[in-house]
C-alpha cells in the first residue's frame, strides 16, 4: 500500500511487527498506525512514503550488512549506531547482536571474501571442494550432516542469505560432500540435468565419475535464473534440456540436483522422459524450495527411496541425496487435486478454492500473491490488526 497518511499521523512513524518481525505488504514494511508503506531514512528512523512514488527497495537503510560497511565502524558502538535494528532487533533480545558476534562476523566475513577473490583461481583436485571451505569459513568449522548453527546475531552480520545465493549463483545450489559425491559416483555414468556451472560433475569426475552434464540454459548464455552469467565454468556444461539428454543417452544414471520449484519440465518432465531404475534426488521434500508438486507426487507413487545421505546445508534449508528405486509397476497421477469447496478437480499443484466457488462464495478479502490467490473470510479479517486490514485492503494487488 501507498499513499498520503492521515493528517496529524507524521510523528512517530513505526513499522508493523507481527511476532516479533516487521509486517509486509507487497513486498514492504507497514505503518503501524494506519498501514501506509513506510521507507527508512535514517537509522531506525522511518517515514510514510509519498503518494505516487515508487518503493524504494535498493534503500541503504533496508540494506543487508557488508564487510564494506563494517570496516567503515572501527567499534561495536558505531556498528549499534548505524545497525540499530540488529543491536536491538524487533525479535528481543535472543535475536541481538553483541559485541563477540560483532568480532567475528567481522573476522569470519574479511576471511571468506579473502577465499572468495581466490576460487576464480582455485585448481580443483580429488580432495578438494572450495564450496565446502568457504562454509566452513562461515560455520567457523567444517560444517557437519544438516543445516549448522549459528547465534541470530551472528547470522545477520554475516548476511548469510546473501552468502547463500552468492555461492549459489558461483558454483551449486546444494553443498556436496565426500559421501555423496561417492555414492553418486557408484552409479556412474551418469547424466546430470540441470548442471549449472557444472560444479558438481568436476567434482565427480575428479573421483572417476563419468558424467555428461546438461543444462537448458547454461551460465554463459546469460538467461538462467539460478547463476552467475560470469561465474566460472568448472566443467564443459552442454546446452540442452534433461528430457533430452536422457531420450538420447538411456543408459546413463539420472541425477537431478536443486531442480527448481516451478519447473515442470525440469524435474518432472525429465523424470516421464528417463527409462532407467534409479534416480539421484538432491534437494528437499515435497514441503521443501525444491521440486515441483507433480515431480513429488511422481517420486511418491511410483519411486521407492532406497537410501539417504545428509548434506551440509544452510540454516533452514535442509538437504540431502536420495536414491530412488522405480516401482514396477506405473500408477498415472488422478484424481489428486479437488476444490476443497465443491470437489472439483483443479490443475495439478492448485491451491484453495476453485474459480467457480470464489464467484459463488466470495471471501471479505483476497490479493494476489506470487500469482496465487489468498483468501481472507471475515472472520480473518475481524480478527485483523487493523493497519494489516488497511494495507491489504488497499493493496494493487488486492482482487476481491
Amino acid at each position: 500500500m501507498t499513499g498520503s497518511a492521515p493528517a496529524g499521523h507524521g510523528e512517530g512513524v513505526r513499522p508493523l511487527l507481527l511476532g516479533g518481525r516487521r509486517a509486509l505488504v507487497d513486498g514492504h514494511p507497514i505503518c503501524a498506525g494506519c498501514g501506509v508503506a513506510v521507507v527508512p531514512y535514517g537509522p531506525d528512523r522511518w517515514r510514510h512514503l509519498p503518494a505516487g512514488r515508487p518503493y524504494p527497495h535498493r534503500s541503504r537503510w533496508l540494506a543487508p550488512i557488508t564487510l564494506d560497511e563494517l570496516r567503515e565502524l572501527p567499534t561495536f558502538e558505531d556498528f549499534a549506531a548505524r545497525y540499530p535494528d540488529a543491536v536491538r532487533p524487533p525479535g528481543g533480545p535472543a535475536a541481538a547482536t553483541t559485541r563477540a558476534d560483532w568480532v567475528e562476523g567481522r573476522h569470519r566475513l574479511e576471511a571468506y571474501h579473502a577465499a572468495l577473490g581466490e576460487l576464480g583461481r582455485t585448481r580443483l583436485g580429488p580432495a578438494r571442494n572450495p564450496y565446502l571451505d568457504l562454509v566452513a569459513i562461515l560455520a567457523g568449522g567444517p560444517p557437519g550432516v544438516g543445516p549448522f548453527r549459528l547465534t541470530p546475531g551472528l547470522a545477520r552480520v554475516l548476511d548469510l542469505p546473501g552468502r547463500r545465493r552468492e555461492l549459489a549463483g558461483r558454483l551449486a545450489w546444494a553443498i556436496p560432500n565426500e559421501a555423496a559425491l561417492a555414492r553418486v559416483a557408484d552409479h556412474s555414468p551418469v547424466i546430470e540435468g540441470g548442471a549449472g556451472t557444472g560444479y558438481w560433475a568436476a567434482l565427480l569426475r575428479l573421483r572417476g565419475a563419468d558424467v555428461r552434464a546438461v543444462d537448458t540454459t547454461p551460465p554463459e548464455s546469460g538467461d538462467n535464473r539460478y547463476h552467475l552469467a560470469d561465474a566460472r565454468r568448472w566443467a564443459p556444461v552442454e546446452p540442452m534440456s534433461t528430457a533430452a539428454a536422457v531420450r538420447a543417452d538411456p543408459h546413463r544414471t539420472l541425477l537431478l540436483c536443486w531442480p527448481p520449484p516451478d519447473d515442470d519440465a525440469a524435474g518432472y518432465g525429465a523424470l516421464r522422459a528417463y527409462r532407467g531404475d534409479t534416480l539421484l534426488y538432491v534437494g528437499g521434500d515435497a514441503d521443501g524450495p525444491t521440486g515441483t508438486v507433480r515431480l513429488h507426487r511422481e517420486l511418491e507413487l511410483n519411486w521407492t527411496p532406497a537410501e539417504e545421505f545428509g548434506l551440509p546445508s544452510w540454516p533452514g534449508v535442509p538437504d540431502r541425496l536420495t536414491v530412488w528405486r522405480r516401482r514396477p509397476a506405473r500408477r498415472a497421477q488422478r484424481g489428486l487435486d479437488r476444490c476443497p469447496g465443491c470437489g472439483r478437480f483443479q490443475p495439478v499443484g492448485a491451491a484453495g478454492r476453485c474459480d467457480r466457488c470464489f464467484a459463488a462464495d466470495p471471501p471479505a478479502l483476497a490479493v494476489r500473491v506470487d500469482g496465487r490467490r489468498v483468501e481472507y473470510p471475515q472472520h480473518v479479517v475481524d480478527r485483523m490488526h487493523p493497519a494489516l486490514r488497511a494495507a491489504l485492503s488497499t493493496s494493487p494487488h488486492r482482487i476481491r
